[in-house]
């Protein structure tokens, strides 16, 4: 396994994340609220509700991702070190754009999740 195919898994489970500070800073969820999870999740307001759109987002932004790590390593004309340090950048500005998210800095968000997105798009420019 390489790293890049790691990162794939750590991907995944980053909206588990999100989705855990959505329904627990609140302190109101509990099995009753999970029978209908989505209405409860759609009432939310500030820190938990900055959560749960992070986690809409990280699922958003997956196929993306592993389409692009998939992909390169099929073709396989980039350098594994290449690939697997993009992987981290692209883990790291996921980390950074769950942070900005939840501490509620729209304009720095959305330039680390251009920053994001530049990556995914660079895995086809590396791999021609």
């Amino acid at each position: 396994m390489t790293v890049a195919f790691w990162c794939v898994l750590i991907a995944l489970i980053l909206p588990y994340g999100c989705a855990y500070i959505a329904k627990f800073t609140g302190g109101k969820f509990s099995l009753k609220q999970n029978h209908d999870p989505r209405t409860y999740l759609d009432a939310l307001e500030g820190l938990p509700k900055r959560a749960h759109a992070a986690q809409l987002n990280s699922f958003e932004i997956l196929p993306g991702f592993i389409a692009a790590v998939v992909i390169s390593d099929i073709v396989g004309n980039a350098q594994q070190v290449t690939l697997d340090v993009l992987a981290v950048v692209f883990i790291t500005s996921r980390l950074l754009y769950i942070i900005c998210y939840l501490a509620d800095w729209a304009t720095l968000r959305s330039l680390v999740w251009f920053a994001g997105f530049a990556i995914i798009v660079s895995y086809f420019f590396v791999s021609m």
